[in-house]
């Protein structure tokens, strides 16, 4: 994710009564997703981030590599 960029969807402050440790937490649930529900059965998709364009690719060791 890059700084400076924040998502309308994701709030930025917590509630008075919410820990930052709570925060986090609920935070990482509210915008996680699967990477199957993101490459839709393809090695790699291309995201594209206000003006620059990724490249997220599914390795055959498993693993997930971002690329700008």
């Amino acid at each position: 994710m890059l700084a400076g960029h924040p998502h309308p969807e994701y709030p930025q402050s917590r509630p008075a009564d919410e820990s930052p440790r709570t925060a986090s937490a609920s935070a990482r649930r509210d915008c996680e997703l699967d990477s199957a529900r993101l490459l839709q059965g393809q090695r790699e998709v291309l995201i594209r981030h206000g003006s620059e364009c990724y490249r997220l690719r599914h390795t055959r060791n498993g693993k997930l590599i971002l690329t700008k």
